[in-house]
């Protein structure tokens, strides 16, 4: 039997709500304590309890597989020709073409297929009056916004005994990665126990390298391989070139031998436009511009000697500290050396002594680098001393234009790769100068204090937004500059060029004065006339040739009188009067007709 209670309840009280109202407390319950049970108890002092205050968080990583690229080839061939028939027969081709022109069927099937060809070239033909052709060319307004940058990243050298960032290279695909090479350049005063390991390291992970580069001898220079991006060059303090694979790990894949190397440190390596990717060319102080090819690393397959006067004398040659080689111009590279010289130089030339085209001299010091623009290849930068300079190759004697003398020495610059008209430096007191011609000349645009200690690389991205400065105590700073000094300015490629054509016609105007006075200068010192006035060369030369007119007719004259006196002599000679001789009388005769009426001649 199931039972069943039924409560009853009205429906207005269902789901009504709590009415609370104050009234004074009152005890329900009071339970007192018990001693016998604080006797079971034995207290504890001092109580230590651990309380974590930051959060529980767990790390996880995702590895996704690289997408792997590969170049293949297609080879076509003539189809459409029957088995029995070879396409490089033309006799047998033109049979087979006859025997088809008189197939009936022929003249139907390319009236048919006629039409459908002439819908598709049609097609083709027409043109979309909605299509932009120009997207990427269209510049951006100029903005308002004042320079800046600001620190996105800090990478520190891992090593207990520190070491200076000598040399910084962007991974060429998609920018992810900067290889850094860490090296001493004082002479002989490199610390005990110096770690010899560069690293490449990812730009979201700056704690830990991602990958490290274990050479022989420290890296002065570091490159990636703009066509395979596992491959680095990298040259070494004692000389060697070395070549990393990152797929195979961290050691040497390819090594340079001793006997064949430079003999200073390798200044300077550049890899050169070639079909296979595999060649490169490196410098050094030692005076040598060795060509490579990184798959047989034995021994250079050319040597230049940088000597200027031609001689091919190795102690004569000036020691090179950086690279230029610009793939728009394959047969042209330039190095800048310690003495504050540029030596343009020719790949092609059939002799060393050919390959040295010219010398653009006006540093005081080393030429720590050197880069064409990328918009106009003609006008490259140096940095050496205390200034930066923008030469022309069309003006030899002097550069276009130059910054100011700074109070720190400079030690690196680059263009920016989307800004004809900006380009950045660094300098011993830790600043980074970004410099924008076309807004202002004379002082920089951004002057940043990036650290404490002296700033010795720098490298630009492709995208020109983010750029990488090494310091003294291997500490590289990633920074992103503002909007407008990474963004292409509306009408700035015009303005630049115009600006890089004035100021070169300005410096072949004072050279062309300049070459004037040192030849007036050396023509006084031949032994011309010091109190000549400086007069245009025309009227001086006029004033000669009257001056020479006139003594020629004189002396001329002077020989017509002559000769007319000893035909008189001749003809009709003078009686002698008494007391006279024949000079007196001649002598009293010229009188006579010098001073008219007052000397008579005698009867």
């Amino acid at each position: 039997m199931e039972i069943v209670y039924v409560y009853v309840k009205k429906r207005s009280e269902f789901g009504r709500q709590c009415n609370f109202s104050d009234r004074q407390a009152e005890l329900n319950i009071n339970i007192l304590p018990n001693p016998e049970l604080a006797e079971q108890f034995m207290e504890r002092n001092p109580v230590d309890t651990g309380i974590q205050c930051s959060t529980s968080m767990s790390e996880h990583e995702a590895n996704t597989e690289r997408f792997e690229m590969e170049t293949r080839g297609v080879n076509h061939v003539e189809g459409g020709w029957p088995k029995d028939v070879n396409p490089l027969e033309l006799e047998q081709t033109i049979r087979f073409r006859k025997k088809v022109e008189k197939d009936e069927n022929y003249v139907n099937a390319v009236t048919q297929l006629g039409s459908i060809m002439e819908h598709c070239v049609k097609q083709n033909n027409a043109i979309d009056i909605y299509q932009e052709y120009f997207d990427d060319e269209d510049a951006m307004e100029v903005t308002e916004e004042a320079p800046s940058a600001k620190t996105i990243n800090v990478f520190r050298d891992p090593q207990e005994i520190k070491r200076s960032a000598t040399h910084l290279s962007w991974h060429p695909d998609g920018n992810r990665k900067l290889a850094v090479a860490y090296s001493c350049l004082n002479f002989q005063r490199a610390p005990e126990g110096m770690s010899h390991e560069s690293y490449i390291w990812d730009l979201e992970n700056p704690s830990k390298p991602e990958t490290v580069l274990k050479p022989s001898s420290p890296l002065v220079t570091l490159e990636y391989n703009p066509k395979d991006s596992h491959v680095l060059l990298g040259g070494c303090y004692n000389g060697q070139l070395a070549c990393w694979d990152t797929r195979k790990g961290s050691l040497v894949a390819e090594l340079s031998t001793i006997e064949f190397s430079h003999r200073d440190p390798v200044f300077g390596t550049i890899w050169l436009q070639s079909k296979t990717g595999t060649e490169c060319f490196s410098a050094s102080t030692d005076g040598q511009v060795m060509w490579w090819d990184i798959r047989k690393m034995s021994e250079p397959t050319e040597v230049v000697i940088l000597d200027i006067s031609r001689k091919e004398q190795l102690e004569n040659a000036l020691g090179a500290i950086s690279l230029e080689f610009e793939s728009t111009l394959p047969t042209k590279f330039m190095v800048g050396t310690e003495q504050g010289i540029v030596i343009s130089c020719n790949r092609k030339a059939k002799t060393s002594a050919e390959k040295i085209v010219c010398t653009f001299s006006g540093h005081h010091g080393p030429i720590y680098a050197i880069q064409r623009n990328p918009f106009y290849p003609k006008n490259f930068l140096t940095v050496g001393d205390w200034t930066a300079r923008i030469w022309s190759e069309d003006s030899r004697e002097s550069s276009i234009m130059w910054t100011k003398y700074h109070m720190a020495y400079l030690t690196d610059g680059a263009w920016s790769p989307v800004r004809p008209a900006v380009f950045f430096t660094t300098k011993m007191d830790g600043t980074l100068d970004v410099w924008d011609f076309v807004f202002k000349q004379c002082d920089p645009a951004l002057s940043l204090k990036v650290c404490d200690e002296a700033l010795f690389c720098l490298r630009v991205q492709d995208t020109g937004c983010l750029v990488a400065c090494g310091s003294q105590l291997g500490t590289t700073t990633l920074l992103e500059v503002s909007n407008g000094l990474c963004a292409l300015q509306r009408n700035e490629k015009n303005v630049a060029s115009s600006i890089f054509e004035r100021e070169t016609r300005r410096e072949k105007i004072l050279e062309a004065r300049h070459r004037e006075m040192r030849l007036k200068e050396k023509g006084k010192a031949e032994g011309k006339d010091d109190d000549l006035r400086e007069e245009e060369p025309a009227f001086n030369l006029e004033e000669l040739v009257t001056k020479a007119e006139k003594e020629f007719f004189d002396i001329i004259d002077s020989e017509l009188r002559k000769k007319e006196t000893e035909a008189m002599k001749n003809k009709a000679p003078p009686q002698k009067q008494p007391g006279l001789d024949a000079d007196e009388e001649m002598e009293g005769g010229d009188h006579g007709e010098e001073e008219g009426d007052s000397a008579q001649s005698p009867t």
